[in-house]
């Protein structure tokens, strides 16, 4: 025989189940997050930012600039021709505002942008809805001038806002260049005032007020242009200076002078005011576009360069990964077949094996522990499945041989009751007929009552061992061959109750019981009679009543006691309707025991309900095929053409004389 294998603790497999791959997602995890999580997360968010923020932003500013251009030369002018333009431009900028709307909504841009982010995101798109406000003063004539471009302003700087709040991340290039490009086009946006102005005073010229924001408007483009320059890098900064020492820029600033010395300028003077600061604005767009592109363009070899990492580190990883879960899918199998095979030995002690001795005990068969529970086999070598494989082994066993001990105190108990019970009828079957013989010589009144009150006690003990007798599982001796009216079956369980006397038994329809159930019927019927009585006062009355219904005849016991809660009704009536097994410590509810047994074996439904007294009412429902009709079933046979009158007649003469009979003794009360 082959040396036994040690067994190994479960811990220690556990351990190399769960560590191997653990360190492994652990180290894959650390190379990757150092060197690629935070330079991609940051470039994914400038990639994302600028495709559903940043672009369609400056598209729709570039639209509120002409909208705004459009509707101060309308204010301006009042002529239908810039009205037509002004109203084409207005649904060019919605298209642009419902699609910056959507984009700034979308889940890759809330994702991307952080709660302060955010914040400056739906300010911004709260502050989109000043324009309708502001188109519908202007249609209505409510709006000036200079309150309709200050309008248009502010949505302008929300938007601006926005771009600010988009990059606060100093420590990355791109971002840093990008505010300065922002603040770049944020002179650009002070261009488009200065034409806005311009173009609304018209031939009248610039108020006081006008003139005023105009001459701020002018220094501080300039100073944003000054100061943005430094900060640009070489490449980004030859494009606005390339702009800025253009002829065109130093003739916009000379025509700027004129317009702040002298507000009201020339209508020539103003065609060439218009043309260069169209001209300009223009290719100050040009210069943010440009720029915007180049940004975008060295971004992409900063990709490349984190893709080409994130590979190789993932590459790496998943080969870790992959041996970690070859490691562990090895060592977890063979753990999972042991414990499945532990597994399917309880289930088959619990569902099948314990089960099939329990209803061979039931049987009366004998059982063999040691055929009837064999140890469990288990395989596999982890010490700790061992041991609990052997513990359901010993448990098996123990539950067995206790089960066999239960059954045969069961049985035992049983004979006891069986055997006394037989005893008692015997004795009781004897003084019976003692009792009936001195009834029959006795003339004197108060002898003969004595002598039934003595006839009354020994028919309730009779009921008492007839009752042991069902709790052993036999059958009562007492047996009718032929039907026996209801009413009779009925006060004959009334007179086997102590307190007989405030048993109250209404009349009933004139239909019999098979004789076969006689017996049983009274015992039950009895038993309730007799809780009835028990517990109600003893100055009431219980009221007992009988019916033919539609499945049988119905008997209801009524008293008027204090009846019982919901939960205590649905309990007994549980326990009528499916009877547990006999326990012999719980002696208080044996009547109950018994009247249960006996309505499952005559299929007897028994139901206990509130009574409307305050007591309780018991509802005893005997089937249709323990009734007989109230006519001879004779003469319904051959009224039927089933029998001849010949074959009655010969019927009655092999039964005899006999009516009633029992085992060796004449019943009748």
């Amino acid at each position: 025989m082959s040396p036994r294998r040690r067994d190994r603790p479960i811990r220690s497999r556990l351990i190399g189940l769960l560590l191997v791959p653990l360190f492994s997602l652990v180290a894959l995890w650390a190379v990757t997050a150092g060197v690629t999580i935070g330079e991609s997360l940051s470039l994914r968010t400038y990639n994302t930012l600028w495709s559903t923020l940043r672009r369609p932003a400056d598209s729709l500013i570039v639209d509120l600039q002409t909208e705004r251009l459009t509707t101060a030369r309308y204010l301006g002018s009042h002529r239908t021709p810039d009205r037509d333009a002004m109203v084409l431009q207005r649904q060019r900028t919605d298209k642009t505002r419902d699609k910056l709307r959507t984009l700034a909504l979308s889940g890759s841009s809330r994702s991307a942008t952080t709660p302060a982010m955010r914040t400056q995101v739906d300010e911004m798109l709260a502050g989109l809805s000043r324009i309708d406000e502001i188109r519908a003063e202007i249609d209505e004539g409510l709006s000036e001038r200079l309150r309709a471009i200050e309008t248009y302003n502010l949505v302008s700087d929300s938007i601006y806002r926005m771009h600010y709040s988009l990059a606060l991340i100093d420590d990355i290039p791109i971002y840093q260049q990008s505010r300065v490009v922002i603040s770049l086009g944020y002179a650009k946006e002070l261009l488009t005032r200065e034409q806005a102005l311009e173009a609304a005073a018209g031939a009248s010229g610039l108020t006081d007020e006008e003139r005023k924001l105009f001459t701020q408007l002018v220094g501080n483009r300039r100073f944003l242009i000054d100061q943005a320059l430094p900060e640009l890098d070489a490449g980004l900064r030859q494009l606005h200076v390339n702009l800025i020492t253009t002829p065109l820029y130093q003739r916009l600033r000379l025509q700027e002078e004129q317009i702040i010395a002298a507000p009201k300028l020339s209508t020539r003077t103003q065609r060439v005011w218009q043309s260069t600061s169209d001209d300009l604005a223009e290719s100050f767009q040009k210069a943010q576009t440009e720029a915007a592109a180049l940004l975008a363009e060295r971004a992409a070899p900063i990709a490349d360069s984190i893709l080409r990492r994130a590979v190789l580190a993932g590459g790496f990883g998943l080969l870790a990964v992959v041996a970690s879960i070859l490691i562990s899918l090895r060592v977890g199998g063979r753990l999972a077949r042991e414990l499945a095979d532990l597994r399917q030995a309880a289930l088959d002690l619990a569902n099948k094996r314990l089960p099939d001795v329990l209803v061979k005990l039931k049987r009366g068969d004998d059982v063999d522990v040691a055929t009837e529970a064999p140890p469990l086999q288990t395989a596999g070598g982890t010490a700790e499945i061992q041991d609990v494989g052997r513990a359901f082994s010993t448990v098996q066993e123990t539950a067995v041989e206790a089960a066999i001990g239960q059954a045969r105190l069961q049985r035992g108990v049983s004979q006891v009751f069986l055997n006394l019970a037989r005893r008692s009828q015997t004795l009781l079957h004897r003084q019976r007929t003692q009792l009936h013989g001195m009834q029959r010589h006795t003339t004197d009144p108060d002898m003969l009552e004595e002598l039934f009150r003595l006839d009354h006690l020994t028919t309730r003990m009779r009921r008492h061992a007839e009752g042991l007798i069902i709790l052993s599982g036999n059958a009562p001796g007492r047996a009718w061959r032929k039907p026996v009216p209801m009413y009779d079956v009925v006060r004959g369980a009334a007179a086997e109750t102590e307190d007989y006397a405030r048993v109250n038994v209404l009349p009933m329809e004139d239909h019999g019981l098979d004789g076969a159930a006689v017996a049983d019927v009274i015992h039950l019927i009895a038993e309730l009679i007799e809780n009835a009585t028990i517990f109600s006062p003893p100055h009431t009355t219980v009221s007992v009543r009988g019916e033919l219904v539609g499945m049988g005849f119905a008997v209801e016991i009524e008293d008027r006691g204090l009846g019982m809660t919901k939960e205590r009704l649905a309990e007994l009536n549980e326990r009528l309707a499916n009877p547990p097994e006999f326990d012999i410590a719980d002696t208080d509810r044996m009547g109950l025991f018994v009247v249960a047994r006996l309505a499952v074996r005559r299929d007897i439904r028994v139901t206990l309900r509130p009574s409307p007294y305050g007591g309780t009412t018991a509802i005893v429902l005997i089937p249709s095929a323990l009734m007989v009709g109230p006519k001879d079933p004779d003469l319904a046979r051959l009224a039927a053409g089933e029998v001849t009158p010949e074959d009655i007649i010969l019927a009655s003469l092999q039964r005899g004389p006999q009516e009633n009979e029992n085992t060796g003794e004449e019943d009748r009360k």
